[in-house]
């Protein structure tokens, strides 16, 4: 976005401004109001506040984009944790794309990005995927909620979605936020030229987008499944003072499900620690889901948690599960979460943490990942079906979920357990990120949740049935098995790697150049 040597930059009053407005606009891209074009407005309004020259300042606007969207975006965490771990997650998010605003403006110094709008646009987007691949990948594990991708889950470029997965989808979304502030600035600068083409790119992408074909056909047959929502009685973390309550409710669920549909089932699906207490190791446990299973006459997924002593006879770690139990038979498959949440099922630096709340010590044993990829094979037919499997926030994780695809899954269940994070729109947030991973992968997708939202969702990403938040409820669908792998499946980490590797060079070259000259024009 071209900006002649005579126009003078904004005041940082006004960037601020811009910035703020920015971040809140593009938070309603996303569940629960879903306007998704707000993404690209959102970004428009970043990009034109990063108009400035100075690195420096680029970092305070980027920040304060950053504070101004994650502080909505994950208002859940407060909900479930309390306000310190919520400012420090948000504050966290902030920095990267703090980063991204330095980035850019080291960019924008090469002469041909200052020249040429299309190579800005296209330069601004890859820094902006750069920096929500590197904090999705760190510090901690990292976090990719709030990805540009994830709010375009009704939008036209979902489709894209199994073509470059997330990389894909969020760098098209920067760009059009940069082409959309070009069309802006060029209408205000009375460049008519400029501002009909960068509308015209506005339109031609997500139009072009819609020539993606997704198939949804089954390759392999097709699975009945059963999805039970037990609810509980109290909202938050009080929904863990009665773990009893939890798996009852779920047993009475697949009881009264199996009065219409008793033998009709190859599984039943039950969420993220439906069954708090382990059935292997539990007698009340293992006697409650054994008589829902014998009623429905399947196999039972289920999540519960798994424990290992020390010598002391102390739990010293613990294991999220999710297991298939068979009638009669018992526990007979496990996939055990690889990505643990830190600070919720895991406390790094305790003793640090300690000294911000002592709520850290709600987690008395810390979770452990565990070390295989996320498969669970059902038996179906005679044969054995593989069901990729994302515990809660393992959805949000590209490779979690494209690793159990690559290895053989035909389709994706999303166990999870959304007690903790009342009203909010973290549910359905998740529920976004099941559709994109369906649509990614060309799987048929299922998020079971305690207390919803549970939904399911075909290949191309419709939800076809869905629960609402704290309500007992029970579903019922056909699932057509894929074998087949998206672009997007087989590409990887390779778009990643190859943006991250683009960007970084980009921002070399930016670095070397001397900033100090009187610049003819500047990116946004």
């Amino acid at each position: 976005m071209p900006r002649p040597a005579d126009v003078r930059p904004p005041s940082r009053a006004t960037t601020l401004l811009l910035a703020v407005l920015g971040g809140l606009v593009t938070d309603a891209a996303f569940p629960q109001r879903g306007w998704w074009p707000a993404a690209m407005v959102g970004m428009a309004l970043l990009a034109l506040a990063l108009r400035r020259d100075s690195a420096r300042w680029s970092f305070v606007v980027g920040l304060t984009w950053g504070l101004s969207f994650f502080l909505v975006h994950i208002w859940w965490a407060n909900e479930a944790v309390g306000v310190v771990p919520w400012l420090a997650l948000s504050t966290a998010q902030a920095i990267a794309v703090g980063l991204f605003a330095v980035t850019w403006a080291w960019i924008r110094r090469i002469p041909a990005v200052e020249r040429w709008p299309w190579l800005a646009a296209l330069t601004f987007g890859l820094a902006w995927t750069t920096w929500e691949i590197l904090r999705s990948a760190g510090p901690f594990g990292g976090f990719p909620w709030g990805k540009l991708a994830f709010s375009q889950t009704e939008a036209p470029l979902l489709r894209l979605a199994a073509v470059g997965g997330t990389t894909l989808v969020s760098t098209l979304v920067a760009v059009l936020g940069l082409v959309l502030a070009t069309a802006w600035w060029s209408l205000r600068r009375r460049h008519s030229g400029r501002a009909v083409g960068a509308v015209l790119v506005l339109v031609a992408i997500p139009v072009a987008s819609l020539a993606v074909p997704l198939d949804v056909r089954a390759e392999d047959g097709t699975v009945s499944v059963g999805i039970v929502q037990g609810n509980v009685s109290e909202p938050g973390l009080g929904a863990f003072n009665n773990a009893r309550e939890v798996i009852g409710n779920h047993a009475d669920g697949t009881v009264a499900l199996a009065q219409d549909h008793a033998g009709d089932l190859d599984v039943v699906l039950w969420p993220e620690n439906a069954a708090d207490y382990d059935p292997r190791t539990d007698d009340e446990a293992r006697a409650s889901v054994e008589a829902a299973a014998e009623a429905i006459g399947a196999p039972i997924m289920l999540g519960t948690q798994s424990y290992t002593y020390g010598e002391d006879g102390r739990a010293d770690a613990r294991y999220n599960d999710v297991i298939l139990w068979q009638p009669g038979v018992g526990s007979t498959e496990v996939y055990a979460k690889q990505h643990p949440a830190p600070f919720a099922e895991y406390i790094p630096l305790r003793d640090i943490a300690r000294r911000f709340s002592a709520a850290v010590d709600l987690v008395s044993v810390d979770m452990r990942p565990g070390t295989e990829v996320g498969i669970v094979p059902v038996p179906v037919d005679g044969r054995e079906v593989p069901f990729g499997v994302a515990i809660c926030f393992e959805v949000a994780y590209d490779a979690i979920v494209r690793d159990s695809v690559a290895e053989g899954a035909e389709v994706i269940v999303v166990p999870t357990n959304n007690a903790s994070f009342g009203e909010t729109a973290e549910s359905e947030q998740q529920l976004a990120m099941t559709v994109f991973r369906a649509v990614e992968h060309g799987r048929a997708a299922v998020q079971v949740s305690t207390v919803g939202v549970s939904g399911v969702v075909t290949p191309n990403g419709v939800v076809t049935q869905r629960t609402e938040l704290f309500t007992a409820d029970a579903l019922t669908a056909d699932l057509g098995l894929r074998t087949s792998l998206t672009l997007a499946t087989r590409l990887g980490t390779t778009p990643d790697v190859v943006v991250g590797a683009v960007t970084g060079l980009l921002a070399l070259v930016g670095i070397v150049l001397r900033p100090g000259r009187r610049r003819r024009g500047a990116g946004a």
